[in-house]
């Protein structure tokens, strides 16, 4: 079956496979790293050796990937847990059913080339307009591999939803540094308005728009004069001699053959393009522009009733002027950076008075605001179409949780669908940092770092044992960084928290870390373990956001591996289209 083809009933039956699932393996999620030596968790959740755990999860499982997991009746453990104890007593069996109720194992993704392909047929199907390709831009040229990957990657999808639509509005919320909204607008000729809550990043994103705009006129006009030298190169061999390019005789100036001249400053500028290098100069600002750690400091505003009438006056005749030029120069972004904190209730017209139809996008949008941005989508008839991809789902609020006691003041993140909510079910804030975690990146090696997480649980049994304090200590932080060994770790720990590091010589704090360092493969394993379920747990919140759009009718939706998880591990989008063509769009 099709991915696109699951109705709602079928995407709750898979909420209820993971759910049955995570009810008995969520346990291993939600136990606290920092306390693994102080509450004996190892022995507390595993019955088996680390070195089996360690073997069966670098081995891997003969079924591994397989679409379903058939738990047999005869069995002694449920998905690897022991039914009395509920310990762990089959790694190997929690490996294949982990694989089996991840959102693969599932079967209820579109590739992203799938939504695509989907997405181009209805376009021609209904005869929908909206954006247009531009000269193609490699943003590869100012981001990293990751960022160029991700903007790349979206950026088509998002344009063709906006063209399937009939839209030419796209609204970034969590818009952040600006180099999705740039390039949608540099790219594609689409107007995109950036929303951030951080004024440093709209402000940094709106200056590096403004050389971006320099970079994409310089940029065009190079890859234009290109190509008129390739149309001219193959008019020259096609045409005969009398109308070839030549010397008129006329102090060095040259005609074409339709008798245009061209000076030699012209002729110089073809000759540079036709080599088709960068511009050092254009390269050199177009990568400061986008300098992934550098924002520019803006210069200090001056308050309007500081001004004069007069250049209150001229100021605002300067604003209208740089409207007009965006409106009608091609070459310009059409990007403009709004600072605001957004939430299922924000007004958006209030915000954008511009605003028509519109594709709402978030990449990467943090905690809240993932699930915010698809109930925007649905209460406003305006969007036409979404595509989020969430991160950060240890900030998400979760209404069911009871360490926290829900979020009385405003709408909790986590559940979205009417669905899960009807079951009161939550994860916890452990098993949601443990989805965080990268299954594709550690599986090659690009592992936790564990050092850090050992000396932190060592700590902790040091806190229980010479201080009183222990259980209402202050964070510790990134101490780890600094230190050049453990018990350079342990006493810029103690300074941090404020505690008396006379009561321990380094001797005794150095025989805290002998003690436990032949255990440190238990917290490996264990690691491991929470490695595995986090597609899961990921899968979960994802399937229920889906889960909401079904509920809520929206006529396409659907889950999107977008990204290559190697590259990107949060790679999952959320998409939905309340009509294909602007003139079929809800009103």
């Amino acid at each position: 079956m099709s991915p696109s083809s699951y109705s709602l009933a079928e995407i709750q039956h898979k909420i209820d496979k993971v759910k049955q699932f995570l009810s008995i393996a969520l346990r291993i999620a939600n136990a606290h790293t920092v306390e693994f030596y102080t509450h004996n968790v190892w022995k507390q959740f595993v019955a088996l050796p680390p070195e089996d755990v360690l073997s069966a999860v670098l081995r891997g499982s003969e079924q591994q990937g397989a679409p379903e997991f058939k738990r047999k009746d005869d069995s002694r453990s449920i998905f690897g847990f022991c039914p009395d104890t509920q310990r762990l007593v089959d790694a190997h069996e929690l490996l294949r059913a982990a694989t089996a109720h991840s959102l693969p194992g599932l079967g209820v993704c579109w590739s992203r080339d799938e939504l695509l392909q989907t997405l181009r047929e209805e376009k021609l199907e209904s005869g929908a307009a909206g954006a247009e390709m531009g000269a193609e831009l490699q943003p590869d040229e100012f981001m990293n591999s990751k960022k160029s990957h991700e903007v790349q990657s979206m950026s088509e999808v998002v344009a063709c939803l906006a063209k399937c639509c009939g839209v030419r509005q796209v609204i970034d919320v969590g818009s952040g540094k600006g180099y999705l909204s740039s390039f949608l607008s540099l790219q594609y000729g689409l107007q995109v308005y950036g929303i951030d809550s951080s004024s440093i990043n709209t402000h940094g994103a709106q200056e590096r728009n403004r050389k971006l705009k320099k970079f994409s006129r310089s940029y065009q006009k190079r890859i234009k004069a290109v190509e008129a030298q390739r149309e001219a190169e193959q008019s020259h061999q096609d045409t005969s001699e009398e109308e070839k390019v030549g010397f008129s005789g006329d102090g060095g100036v040259l005609c074409g053959a339709e008798g245009e001249i061209m000076s030699e400053e012209t002729e110089k500028d073809f000759s540079d393009v036709s080599s088709a290098r960068p511009n050092p100069e254009t390269e050199e600002m177009f990568l400061s522009a986008l300098s992934l750690d550098v924002i520019e400091t803006m210069p200090p505003r001056i308050s309007p009733t500081l001004l004069s009438a007069e250049e209150r006056e001229r100021r605002k005749k300067e604003n209208l002027e740089k409207k007009a030029l965006n409106r009608t120069d091609g070459t310009s972004a059409v990007f403009s950076p709004l600072t605001s904190y957004v939430t299922a209730e924000t007004e958006l017209r209030e915000l954008i008075s511009e605003l028509e139809h519109a594709v709402m996008v978030g990449l990467h949008t943090c905690g809240d605001l993932a699930p915010s941005t698809l109930r925007m989508f649905v209460a406003k008839p305006e969007l036409s179409a979404v595509c989020s991809v969430g991160c950060c789902y240890h900030l998400l609020t979760e209404e069911f949780d009871p360490a926290v006691q829900g979020c009385p003041d405003r709408l909790c993140g986590f559940p979205l669908s009417h669905y899960l909510h009807t079951h009161s079910w939550f994860c916890g804030r452990n098993a949601r940092m443990s989805a965080c975690l990268a299954l594709e990146r550690v599986s090659l090696g690009q592992g936790i770092q564990m050092e850090s997480l050992f000396y932190r649980a060592v700590l902790h049994v040091i806190l229980r044992d010479h201080y009183s304090a222990y259980k209402s200590e202050k964070r510790v932080g990134n101490v780890y960084s600094k230190a050049t060994s453990f018990v350079d770790y342990v006493r810029r720990a103690l300074r941090k928290l404020e505690l008396d590091e006379s009561k321990l010589s380094n001797s005794d704090v150095q025989e805290f870390h002998d003690r436990f360092r032949p255990r440190m493969n238990e917290m490996l394993a264990f690691n491991m373990l929470k490695v595995t379920l986090a597609p899961c747990i990921e899968g979960l919140i994802l399937l229920d956001r889906l889960c909401y759009l079904k509920e809520q009718d929206v006529p396409v939706s659907a889950l999107v591996q977008l990204f290559d998880p190697l590259l990107s591990p949060r790679c999952y989008a959320v998409v939905g289209l309340k009509m294909f063509g602007k003139q079929n769009c809800l009103s």
